[in-house]
């Protein structure tokens, strides 16, 4: 590698071997935009007070609302890309379920009529017009969030998902859904099961799902101002 002069005030290099040139940021969610220096005040923006709104944020930065939309999925696409640690300690796990949402899809939907502003659900409770997303983290603030399917979640979803993310001595703390004692006897996890009317909401005084809980209403919160969010694009 060698230097190969400058552009736009950025130091190029030229490797030696496939002689291509590239910068300091080639390869990064960086690469390609015109103002890096608002990128720090954006990330800010995109996620205090639960996150600004793109129209918000386009006017404080002076960028144009389509240049915010691409940079959020940019930095949602780069977070994703990172993948995530081996969950270990007492990790608290539960799924949460939001409206599927076909928000941004070309061709039309072929299933159903199209909602407006996010919609309602026409069936009551848990149905397959809703996608059911895995949440797990421990004491240490590791977080994992996915989605893995339509309506209520099964044990070998949840291993598809999550199964190779628990350390081998941690203890999984769940409520008392079957399907999470199926997921620790396959991995051979210790398994902690919270039944709020037999133990309470904390059992031998350290073992509850409150933290995991609390995230699902944060989460859902945070989505609820985007009047529905892309089905693809629900994964944290």
């Amino acid at each position: 590698m060698k230097r190969n002069g400058t552009y736009r005030e950025r130091q190029r290099y030229l490797c030696k071997d496939c002689r291509k040139s590239f910068n300091d940021i080639s390869g990064t969610p960086l690469s390609g935009t015109h103002s890096p220096e608002k990128w720090m005040k954006y990330f800010l923006l995109m996620v205090e007070n639960k996150g600004k709104s793109l129209p918000k944020i386009a006017v404080e930065l002076d960028i144009h609302v389509a240049t915010a939309f691409y940079w959020r999925h940019k930095i949602l696409n780069a977070l994703r890309s990172v993948g995530h640690a081996t969950l270990c300690g007492i990790v608290e796990s539960d799924e949460t379920y939001v409206l599927e949402s076909e928000k941004g899809k070309k061709g039309g939907i072929a299933h159903r009529k199209p909602r407006k502003r996010g919609g309602k659900a026409k069936k009551r409770g848990i149905s397959d017009e809703q996608v059911s997303i895995v949440v797990a983290l421990d004491r240490n603030g590791a977080i994992f969030s996915q989605i893995a399917g339509h309506g209520r979640v099964t044990a070998s979803q949840i291993n598809d998902v999550m199964g190779d993310l628990l350390h081998e001595e941690a203890v999984l703390c769940t409520d008392s859904a079957t399907n999470y004692k199926s997921l620790a006897q396959q991995n051979n996890i210790n398994h902690e099961v919270i039944n709020v009317r037999t133990d309470g909401y904390v059992k031998k005084g350290i073992y509850h799902i409150q933290h995991v809980n609390r995230y699902h209403g944060e989460l859902k919160y945070w989505l609820r101002r985007f009047d529905g969010v892309a089905t693809r694009q629900v994964t944290f």
